[in-house]
């Protein structure tokens, strides 16, 4: 009975993200930030749910199955101005949004899961956070 239960986690944890680089499927979707961190020069500036729903700021990130993202909504993240579609790609743990019309304007983010969420940080040359930001899948939501 117990060389059982051991067998079935087994198997549940080889159909898991975590297990040879699948965390990547995770990612297609529509994702909703609902908490981000970003450095506004001298500070870094944190900005939770209930702030982002005072200031009825909304903004989603979708990832298409065929490797397009679209971007929508009002949230004010330099990083992100003028960014609204092109493509993406993932590199063990870096996602990168591909600018099709101007690859300097590529820009790559470190991203993990946790909790069902999606969180994806993003960092200058010098290691300072440019921004930091927790999303969830709106459906997933309870």
């Amino acid at each position: 009975m117990k060389l059982k239960s051991i067998s079935s986690k087994f198997i549940e944890w080889l159909k898991s993200p975590e297990v040879f680089g699948s965390k990547k499927k995770l990612i297609p979707g529509k994702w909703q930030l609902f908490e981000y961190y970003v450095d506004e020069g001298e500070e870094l500036l944190h900005f939770d749910e209930d702030a982002l729903k005072k200031n009825n700021i909304l903004f989603v990130l979708s990832f298409l199955e065929n490797h397009e993202f679209v971007v929508a909504g009002n949230a004010p993240v330099k990083l992100l101005e003028g960014t609204t579609e092109g493509k993406w790609s993932v590199a063990r743990n870096f996602i990168t949004l591909i600018n099709t019309k101007d690859f300097r304007s590529n820009i790559e983010f470190q991203f993990a899961f946790e909790k069902g969420n999606l969180k994806l940080l993003k960092k200058d040359a010098l290691g300072k956070i440019e921004f930091f930001g927790f999303f969830h899948c709106p459906k997933q939501k309870s």
